[in-house]
């Protein structure tokens, strides 16, 4: 008789082993984000809808591919169907779209820079919810590494930080956006225990859409692109930055503590930076790439940490 597995089953060291590198090629890959939200020629929190609304069909598809290997192997992959799934399922998606909506909004109101630090202040929000919620208290090295990284961050990006009363409204915003990742990042942790990484990005993904369309909607942005380039901008945003790195993230959470986590994706603002430097020729000093290293050793000391909780 086949053996019937609920949910997710306890991952082989192999897989766990996967988990510190998905999670970094993850954020390297949202790190092209910026760059394509720069480079869309229609409105940002458009642009986030079609992240996600381009992304979907290819999260089903590899959501139904997942079940039929499962059920070839004798086991099953929970999927959705009472109230109590479909209220956690949407939890991701609603926090993901708050998080876009504000910090595209942020940017309009302050500067990029400012709108992605404070949007990267995120796992000092998972660290204190995750103590709050679920006595996950911190450790020391924990907590210097998590400062190491945020002082690499703020180093990589130093020179075009600007303070000013006329971004106040902006720079709120950006750190409200951290709030709300951190609110993604904690809840997509805790369903990575109940739910495949498949089924938690595409049903995630349907509240995310409807509420980036009706804020898009809200502030008259026109959902709908003119030209083929558009259109490119928009598949790459959505292939890359979304199926390629939430998903990875999504897996790695998985594994590994969502606070450690948090932390490891301040080298997003490292990708992005490198990449604006590759791709949009903007400019990157020697204080940049130490504080791209600077976060790296951060990362390390915190990943240390968590080894020995």
């Amino acid at each position: 008789m086949s053996t019937v597995s609920s949910a997710a089953p306890h991952p082989a060291a192999s897989v766990v082993k996967l988990a510190l590198p998905a999670l970094m090629l993850g954020a390297t890959a949202i790190g092209f984000a910026p760059i394509f939200v720069r480079l869309s020629e229609i409105g940002p929190v458009a642009t986030g809808f079609w992240r996600l609304a381009l992304a979907w069909p290819l999260l089903w598809v590899w959501m139904l591919w997942e079940q039929r290997q499962a059920r070839a192997k004798g086991m099953q992959v929970r999927r959705p169907q009472t109230v109590q799934d479909w209220v956690r399922l949407s939890i991701p998606g609603l926090f993901f779209a708050a998080d876009l909506a504000v910090w595209h909004i942020a940017i309009t109101l302050t500067t990029v820079t400012n709108a992605t630090l404070l949007a990267n202040f995120a796992p000092v929000f998972v660290a204190l919810f995750a103590w709050i919620l679920f006595s996950h208290r911190p450790t020391l090295t924990f907590v210097v590494g998590m400062v190491m990284a945020m002082v690499g961050a703020i180093t990589l990006m130093g020179d075009s930080l600007s303070v000013s009363r006329d971004h106040l409204s902006g720079d709120a915003l950006g750190l409200l956006t951290s709030v709300f990742y951190a609110g993604y990042i904690l809840s997509v942790g805790r369903l990575r225990s109940l739910y495949s990484t498949a089924t938690i990005m595409t049903w995630s993904a349907v509240s995310n859409i409807l509420i980036l369309s009706v804020v898009s909607w809200a502030m008259g942005e026109s959902l709908w692109p003119q030209s083929s380039y558009a259109w490119s901008v928009l598949i790459g945003l959505a292939l890359i930055s979304h199926v390629a790195g939430q998903s990875l993230i999504t897996f790695a959470l998985a594994h590994l503590p969502p606070a450690f986590s948090s932390v490891s994706l301040l080298w997003q603002p490292a990708c992005a930076a490198l990449l604006a430097w590759l791709l949009l020729g903007e400019s990157m000093s020697p204080w940049q790439g130490i504080g791209g290293l600077i976060v790296l050793a951060g990362i390390l000391i915190a990943r240390r940490a968590s080894q020995k909780v």
